[in-house]
């Protein structure tokens, strides 16, 4: 069994309050929901009005198939006209041992950093 999850740092549009923020995540969060089947929330700068952190969490049989489903939720948000992605932290588990499954070997998360334009 493996679980994948993805932490996506986001800068918001002219926003001005937090209900207008709120009225932006929302929907993002509803759709990743119903189109990938994950678990998804909004998970971080609660208190920011341009900022956002929305997490998404996977679990699958093979790790393809979580690296799969994780890939299309940072499609589905990176092509949001009204967010910018600025990261994206991915990380991948196995319940055969209890630490992460990286590539390199390394301790730090793999990050995608998206630059200034956003479609």
């Amino acid at each position: 069994m493996w679980t994948g999850t993805a932490v996506f740092d986001l800068l918001l549009g002219d926003i001005r309050s937090l209900k207008e923020k709120r009225s932006m995540v929302r929907p993002v969060v509803a759709e990743l929901r119903r189109r990938h089947a994950v678990s998804a929330a909004e998970t971080g700068h609660h208190d920011l009005h341009r900022r956002a952190q929305v997490a998404v969490a996977v679990v699958a049989a093979d790790r393809a198939h979580c690296a799969e489903v994780v890939e299309a939720c940072e499609r589905l948000v990176a092509q949001r006209p009204e967010l910018e992605l600025l990261s994206a932290r991915v990380r991948y588990f196995s319940d055969e041992d209890n630490s992460s499954d990286k590539d390199d070997s390394s301790d730090e998360d793999a990050v995608t950093v998206t630059g200034g334009s956003h479609g």
